[in-house]
């Protein structure tokens, strides 16, 4: 029964990497922001302006890489990024000993640091065939 569990149960890959982020007004401000029909371009431009522009282009690939896992692994997979600067990334970093990112930990287990996404595929697949096979988590 437990193996059966396992096999349904999908690999978790936790990204910590510096995120942009966005800052909202109270509702009644967004509501009128969107009815004068600026309140996307002023969060576009909040976004674009909350990283320098070699890490905004670095967190364009993490997310490129992100939709691709989604992409070929759907529901067997459950991803969930984690701001570096955040407490929680704070957190998580000194929890798996992260000290560069991106930083990708695959089922709270194994971590792959930088932009090696090839060798976090490969960790994700293992991980993914473990559980097909009936070896649970490996």
């Amino acid at each position: 029964m437990s193996n059966q569990r396992d096999a349904l149960r999908p690999v978790t890959v936790q990204v910590i990497a510096y995120a942009p982020t966005v800052f909202r007004h109270c509702q009644h401000c967004e509501v009128a922001f969107a009815g004068l029909g600026v309140g996307d371009q002023m969060h576009a431009r909040e976004a674009q302006n909350a990283l320098p522009q070699e890490l905004l282009d670095e967190f364009q690939k993490v997310s490129d890489w992100i939709h691709s896992v989604l992409e070929r692994h759907g529901d067997r997979v459950k991803v969930s990024v984690i701001d570096a600067a955040s407490i929680e990334g704070v957190w998580t970093s000194l929890r798996h000993g992260a000290r560069r990112y991106p930083a990708v930990i695959v089922d709270g287990k194994d971590k792959v640091l930088g932009t090696d996404f090839a060798r976090a595929d490969r960790l994700i697949d293992q991980r993914l065939d473990a559980r097909r096979e009936g070896r649970g988590a490996a």
